[in-house]
């Protein structure tokens, strides 16, 4: 069998994969007309490829979810399905930046394909400002939010920011900011840290990130800290100096990252989820452009214990 990947869904970007406690597999992803949240499951990874789709939510006509709809993650929170998502009023571009702002969906029903969803609005982090791609995770009984935002006093698009929740829609503390574009891999076509996903093994806790354009320059990066360490002190974080998961040319896939994690089918493997284009000959904004996959492949590691991500068209 070749060791080059297809992709496992096309045109299906900002991909998170997650299994729940019911044995399904739970896939969302930004779909290209930005104007929705769908949601399928599968008892396997593959099974997602047919499987039903479930549009949850649609955007309303007007409002602050009105237009460009990014990046939505499901999550299990507290006894209920929540769905983060970031959202804009308008297509408007302000001071170089689209509006988005973050919010949530609520499901308290066994099946969250089934019962009503409850829009909880926005999920505000203290900062008015653009913001994007957050996922939550728990660590020692502690509920955690990450998620991507402009700092107004710090140049580029976006940096990286951690703080605990009060509840699965709400902070409970300020912001920290983690990461932000510094490197020259981070800083082609735009300055950018977005898409976190976080994976707590090896006795660490591991933050992947995306950086610059959403192009062929577009790499992933890592951050890391002791389990034991204070999640929420900037100083427990160390961050790779070199992306983890960059454009490979000669097997023609590129621009892979906005990753999630998953469980394989075999104890104790871990699934890296990324999307990725197949060609660079992207008329107009990138952002326009389908052809975004969602790639799945399997995550391998290193003798010190760090994450190996490889090349993004291959199996190694």
């Amino acid at each position: 069998m070749s060791d080059l990947l297809e992709p496992l869904i096309r045109q299906r970007a900002d991909p998170h994969i997650s299994r729940h406690a019911d044995g399904f597999y739970y896939f969302t992803a930004s779909v290209p007309q930005y104007d929705r949240i769908e949601v399928r499951r599968a008892t396997t990874i593959q099974g997602l490829v047919d499987a039903p789709v479930f549009d949850v939510w649609h955007k309303p006509d007007t409002g602050p979810c009105a237009e460009l709809i990014w990046a939505p993650e499901l999550h299990f929170n507290d006894g209920a399905w929540v769905v983060y998502f970031a959202a804009a009023p308008s297509r408007d571009i302000v001071g170089g930046l689209f509006q988005h702002r973050m919010f949530a969906l609520r499901n308290s029903a066994a099946d969250p394909l089934g019962g009503p969803w409850e829009f909880l609005g926005q999920v505000d982090s203290g900062i008015d400002s653009f913001c994007l791609d957050a996922t939550s995770f728990s660590h020692r009984g502690r509920l955690y939010y990450l998620w991507a935002q402009k700092d107004p006093a710090i140049p580029g698009n976006s940096n990286l920011y951690i703080a605990p929740m009060k509840t699965p829609w709400q902070l409970g503390g300020p912001p920290v900011m983690l990461s932000k574009p510094e490197f020259d891999w981070e800083c082609r076509g735009f300055l950018v840290n977005e898409g976190p996903s976080v994976l707590i093994r090896q006795g660490r806790v591991f933050i992947s990130y995306s950086a610059s354009a959403t192009d062929e320059n577009y790499a992933m990066g890592l951050l890391w800290a002791d389990e034991n360490a204070d999640l929420l002190a900037g100083n427990s974080w160390h961050k790779s100096p070199e992306p983890v998961m960059r454009s490979c040319a000669e097997d023609s896939v590129f621009g892979p990252g906005h990753n999630s994690f998953t469980v394989g089918a075999t104890p104790g493997e871990v699934l890296l989820v990324y999307h990725a284009r197949t060609y660079t000959g992207i008329e107009g904004d990138p952002l326009w452009n389908p052809d975004r996959h969602t790639f799945v492949k399997p995550l391998r590691w290193s003798a010190d214990g760090m994450p190996v991500f490889g090349k993004p068209s291959r199996r190694d």
